[in-house]
């Protein structure tokens, strides 16, 4: 995939393709192969009854930042879905800016391994996961 920012262009390309990413207000900052901070502003559409961070929100976040890291890893013509994601809350996240770094660990043909963790504004942690993914050949 040549250099970082041919390999951010098209993660925001894949992104923008996708309303979902609008919708939620998730957008990539950074990424290099095997790594990816995404981000999203939490608004009072995101918060749940207590006033916080919904925890759909937050996993939501960290199944992105862990597919899109493994995306910068997967080889031309094939593709990912999540098999399985593990989230951990840590601690509530108030409304405001929070940050999701994906890492992988490792991407096989078929499987590949990455985790996550979100931080907020004062450089807490929020959450943290494990995701395994299924990787396959892209559809015709």
């Amino acid at each position: 995939m040549g250099d970082d920012s041919d390999l951010e262009q098209e993660l925001v390309a894949r992104m923008d393709a996708a309303p979902f990413y609008g919708w939620a207000g998730i957008s990539l900052v950074s990424a290099e192969p095997g790594r990816v901070d995404i981000e999203m502003e939490v608004e009072p559409h995101h918060l749940n009854l207590q006033g916080f961070a919904h925890g759909g929100m937050i996993a939501t976040l960290l199944d992105t930042a862990c597919g899109l890291a493994v995306r910068s890893r997967v080889e031309p013509g094939r593709r990912h879905v999540t098999a399985q994601l593990n989230v951990l809350y840590l601690a509530p996240a108030q409304p405001g800016r929070i940050v999701a770094r994906g890492t992988v660990t490792r991407v096989g043909m078929t499987i590949a391994y990455a985790e996550a963790e979100v931080v907020d504004a004062r450089k807490r942690t929020v959450a943290r996961a494990t995701s395994v993914l299924s990787i396959m050949p892209e559809r015709a």
